[in-house]
């Protein structure tokens, strides 16, 4: 049956609405299609281009070339020198182990490297280059290069590596550089991405670490293009980082050498100071170690025999060392009655060879005495009994006040690590830290540099210099920064009195040239460079009444750990001041046979800027230093190990 016209204009009228509807609807979305191909095509189209670029470019950070380090000649001390590397990305190579079984045909790779390259693989950032061969040859870097289609995520670099020419002189004063370390990083709250870079370098210790935001410099950037395999194809921009900041220390290149090897053989220290800047010229602790070894990751054979080494290399002893100072505190308790009015030059105390106090019997170094002694002899032959007076005088409170006046006791702010603040001890200090009450008797102890007090080499430099020049003089490290001059160490006056001074002065010229003094043999003859000095002998070991009775036995005769400490200050010339210096022998036993002859050669070595004339010595030693001029000559034109490696 069919069905009516009216029915069928209805039903193609719904059709027709229908293929209305979905007809908008597909043009709708085929607009709405166009549109966004256009926006994305068109209107996005750098924002795309950019993120394919980075499929391609990478950013790399440059290292900066660290800042030297120079004399106060502007000789070098610490330079940069050229260092090839290989390198591994984990994301860029793959199969990390094919490839360095592959590198490993091409390259000699050290078990230990490799292991350290392994772990640093599997644990740092993929996209982090992880050095698996340091300091390799030219050749080595060739075979790479040639067979670089086959090493993918491999790449042969060149750096700069620290490199301390003169070795151990300048290992405890300047320090040295080491890679960055996790114990490095975790110390910062927010390391910069340059400290990730392979094998950076950072400072470790000494004036290194201490300017290490100065000497380090800024990172650069550069963009290069890499390929799928992600080697890279061509450099496509490059932004140079700053170079570190160049350092002028104040020490002096061959004063330094020399004091190095004149202290060889010995657990020692010496310092000298400028007296009218307060540069530290000579800062010189023995024995020492080749900085270079640390540079490139010192073995663990080497590291032990150092810290075995009874000598004890590692710490500074110049600055970080801290002995009684025997003798040569005489003269801070001297000034402490003078300046009290408690004593007066001409003033005469007399010494049977003992003291009592408070029921102890305190001995000087004399067993028979000195009998009757003014400040002066008092000095000269360094009477202890005449000590112990003006300490019963003056007291502790006013032997510590002098000391730290002169230096004992304060910590200098100084480039260097864990710089001594020594200790000039007073009733609050043993109250403090010992629990206890002071005694006179330990007035008497420090009244001669024994009991609590303790000085560093470097403080007794800088008491000599103000002795010696009526300032206080602080001393310097640091002479100039990228060019700029630092301030000096000259110091203002020490508000003593000059005349209390003066006869200090002529009582230390007396120990090195009148020949009952205790450091005669080591005087210097030329008239117009005589020194001023005090020895010094510090016990480290309580001595019995029973051997006191029966004789104390000679340092010669007790092991080494039980000598006494040996101890020397001076200054020069005499009449007008240029150098003061100190020199501690551990262990060495006596002040005027030990300390006494190796300041009075670095002394000379200053005065006359080289080795001085023979005629200089006193006419006994001649010989003898001539035979030291040459073996120290010869010890100080060794190259070093790392010269003779590169050789």
């Amino acid at each position: 049956m069919r069905r009516p016209a009216r029915d069928r204009a209805e039903g193609q009228r719904r059709i027709t609405r229908r293929a209305l509807v979905l007809g908008g609807a597909q043009v709708a979305v085929l607009g709405a299609l166009l549109f966004r191909m256009r926006h994305l095509q068109v209107d996005q189209a750098d924002e795309f281009r950019l993120l394919a670029d980075e499929n391609r470019i990478n950013l790399q950070l440059i290292a900066p070339a660290r800042g030297r380090i120079f004399d106060r000649e502007g000789r070098v001390i610490a330079e940069n020198v050229p260092s090839y590397r290989i390198t591994v990305t984990r994301e860029q190579a793959g199969d990390t182990e094919a490839v360095l079984d592959r590198l490993a045909r091409l390259v000699e790779l050290k078990t230990g490297e490799l292991e350290k390259a392994r772990r640093d693989l599997a644990e740092l950032r993929g996209d982090t280059p992880v050095t698996v061969a340091d300091r390799v040859d030219w050749e080595a870097i060739s075979r790479v290069a040639v067979n670089a289609p086959a090493l993918p995520g491999v790449t042969p670099e060149v750096g700069l590596s620290r490199r301390y020419p003169l070795g151990a002189a300048y290992a405890h004063a300047i320090g040295y550089v080491g890679a960055v370390s996790e114990r490095d990083l975790d110390r910062l709250d927010a390391p910069e991405a340059l400290l990730r870079l392979p094998r950076f370098q950072i400072g470790k210790i000494g004036l290194e670490a201490r300017h290490e935001d100065i000497l380090r410099g800024e990172a650069g950037t550069r963009r290069v293009e890499v390929n799928a395999a992600g080697r890279i194809m061509r450099e496509l921009e490059r932004q140079e980082g700053s170079p570190g900041a160049d350092i002028q220390v104040t020490c002096d290149n061959a004063l330094q050498t020399y004091a190095h090897a004149r202290l060889r053989g010995e657990g020692a220290a010496a310092v000298m100071l400028d007296c009218e800047t307060g540069d530290i010229l000579v800062c010189a602790s023995s024995p020492g170690y080749d900085p270079n070894l640390f540079v490139r990751g010192i073995s663990s054979a080497d590291y032990r025999a150092l810290l075995e080494d009874p000598l004890r290399p590692l710490p500074n002893k110049a600055v970080q060392g801290i002995y009684p100072p025997g003798s040569t505190f005489k003269m801070v308790t001297a000034l402490a009655a003078l300046d009290a009015g408690l004593v007066d030059f001409n003033e005469t105390v007399y010494c049977p060879g003992f003291k009592e106090v408070s029921g102890r019997r305190f001995h000087c170094w004399k067993r028979g005495g000195h009998g009757n002694v003014d400040l002066h002899r008092s000095l000269r032959n360094s009477c202890d009994v005449y000590y112990y007076e003006m300490a019963m005088r003056v007291g502790i409170e006013g032997i510590s006040a002098m000391a730290r006046r002169l230096g004992i006791g304060e910590q200098f702010d100084l480039p260097m690590t864990s710089v001594a603040e020594g200790l000039a001890p007073s009733r609050q200090w043993k109250l403090a830290y010992r629990g206890e009450a002071w005694m006179v008797g330990d007035s008497a102890n420090t009244a001669i540099g024994q009991g609590f007090v303790l000085a560093s080499p470097l403080q007794l430099a800088v008491m000599t210099a103000r002795l010696a020049t009526s300032r206080a003089i602080v001393p310097r490290l640091v002479k100039s920064i990228a060019g700029v001059d630092q301030p000096t160490g000259h110091g203002d006056s020490l508000g003593l009195n000059e005349n209390h001074l003066r006869e200090i002065r002529r009582a230390m010229f007396a120990v090195s040239n009148n020949q009952r003094g205790t450091a005669f043999r080591s005087r210097i003859v030329e008239d117009s460079l005589r020194l001023a000095g005090k020895t010094g002998t510090s016990q480290v070991r309580n001595i019995s009444a029973t051997e006191r009775a029966d004789g104390v036995r000679d340092n010669r005769d007790l092991p080494r750990e039980q000598r006494d400490h040996a101890l020397f200050v001076a200054f020069a010339p005499h009449d007008a001041p240029r150098f003061a210096l100190s020199v501690v022998v551990e262990h060495g036993g006596g002040g005027s046979t030990a300390a006494a002859p190796i300041a009075r050669d670095i002394m000379l070595q200053a005065l006359y800027g080289g080795d001085p004339p023979l005629s200089a010595y006193p006419a006994a030693d001649r010989p003898r230093i001539r035979t030291l001029q040459e073996e120290l000559k010869r010890e100080r034109e060794r190259p070093t190990p790392e010269a003779n490696d590169r050789a």
